[in-house]
């Protein structure tokens, strides 16, 4: 895993990515660990209290609303404000709520809204975080063609920390006390919020029409102009516009799949409480390799190739996974998703990147993702409703059917030509 081991014999190095960079990795990767350990604690708790698959996944539909509510304002909200300054407010406010929430857990036996409230406001922050860190690789690392090492970089980091290291962390932690993985959730926000928090250099967006002093005339634009431009250039790229569309089928089917894993890895696999973070644990195995082979990938075979290889690779793994007749066949289906998953994300984001202006970046980003994980709301209600009439085997074999298409939507939008220098 080279492009992160060159960073780890002096802090901040990454090679040629620069010291900046290095404390946004560090940050991501501790939050990672929180974040890692909050996924595995709350569906364990959700099934605590219920066996309804209905009510299990209404915590990851919770999770999903806001980037629907929230989305397109985060967006305008990034290219608006000081994006370094979004990061360490937004991670500090979620560690308040972080601990909060542990607090009520370790005072009495947790409720099924609660938990949805909880997770609904800790992706609140979640969105406005992505709309300020969208952007900030650009920023940092100035060079187009690294910036497919620094993505793969900073998924890297966050997979190994948030779906290898936590899982099993986490559902060890969670059998002491259901508590201690939201504390430790708490405490790497607030440590990815002083990180950030030192980082210097100036990471506002530059629009060109509107004077960046606020006491000039026209510095204050309407949010809703703001959110229209970002939602207009997108619909206006033949490429991004048809991605857009494959990564909310994607994210629609990981998010179904997601909703219902923890019933089926207990009731279908046989699987306790650490079973299932090794099944968690087998994603972040299958998707660190994605991320060290993606820039390796892109150089050789190109960007269409990949794109599509790594959506028909996520239909098969899909459907092996949910016909899966065993445990360990399971984990292995499982890390190969993670796998194509961590391919075809690092792959679009850099795409992304190189096609969107940097004032536009945060606004089309969240427009993108509105539609992603937009469709990650319906996938979790989807997931559960599917499991609860035709069995917990059906979330995985639908999907499956879903990606298929998905592939057959990305060869179309691939072979589009990208925008050219006047519609950028």
């Amino acid at each position: 895993m080279k492009p992160l081991g060159a960073g780890l014999g002096r802090f901040g190095s990454f090679g040629r990515l620069g010291t900046g960079f290095g404390l946004i990795w560090t940050a991501v990767t501790v939050s990672g660990l929180g974040d890692g350990m909050r996924f595995i604690a709350l569906p364990l708790l959700a099934a605590q209290v219920t066996d309804d698959p209905r009510q299990v996944a209404a915590v990851t539909l919770a999770e999903q609303l806001p980037w629907l509510l929230v989305g397109l304002i985060a967006g305008a909200l990034a290219d608006r404000l000081d994006r370094r300054r979004v990061l360490w407010t937004v991670d500090f406010a979620r560690a308040l709520v972080a601990g909060a929430l542990a607090a009520s857990i370790a005072s009495g036996r947790p409720s099924v809204p609660l938990l949805a409230a909880a997770g609904f406001l800790l992706c609140c922050g979640q969105t406005l975080y992505t709309g300020a860190w969208s952007a900030v690789v650009p920023a940092i690392v100035a060079e187009p063609e690294a910036r497919i090492r620094a993505n793969a970089a900073l998924q890297s980091g966050a997979l190994v920390t948030a779906t290898l290291l936590a899982p099993p962390l986490g559902a060890l932690l969670f059998a002491i006390a259901p508590a201690l993985p939201i504390g430790v959730d708490a405490v790497s926000f607030a440590v990815a919020a002083a990180l950030v928090f030192v980082l210097r250099g100036d990471f506002s967006a530059r629009i060109p029409d509107a004077p960046r002093k606020p006491g000039e005339p026209g510095a204050v634009r309407g949010l809703r102009r703001d959110v229209a431009e970002g939602v207009g250039w997108l619909r206006r790229q033949p490429v991004l516009r048809r991605l857009c569309l494959v990564a909310g089928a994607t994210n629609f089917v990981t998010t179904g799949m997601i909703a219902v894993l923890v019933l089926y890895a207990r009731d279908v696999l046989g699987l306790d409480g650490l079973g299932y973070g090794l099944l968690i644990a087998a994603f972040s195995v299958g998707g660190v390799s994605g991320a060290a082979a993606a820039p390796r990938l892109v150089r050789r075979f190109g960007t269409r190739r990949v794109l599509l290889s790594a959506v028909t690779g996520s239909a098969v793994t899909a459907a092996a996974a949910g016909a899966a007749p065993a445990a360990l066949v399971a984990g292995c289906c499982v890390a190969g998703y993670g796998a194509m998953s961590l391919i075809w994300e690092i792959t679009a984001v850099t795409l992304r990147q190189q096609l969107v202006p940097a004032e536009l970046l945060g606004r089309v980003s969240m427009s993108y993702q509105l539609v992603s994980n937009g469709a990650g709301a319906l996938g979790a209600a989807t997931g559960g409703v599917l499991a609860q009439l035709a069995g917990l085997r059906a979330p995985f074999l639908a999907g499956a059917a879903v990606l298929a298409l998905a592939a057959l939507a990305t060869a179309r939008a691939t072979d589009a030509s990208p925008p050219s220098s006047a519609e950028r």
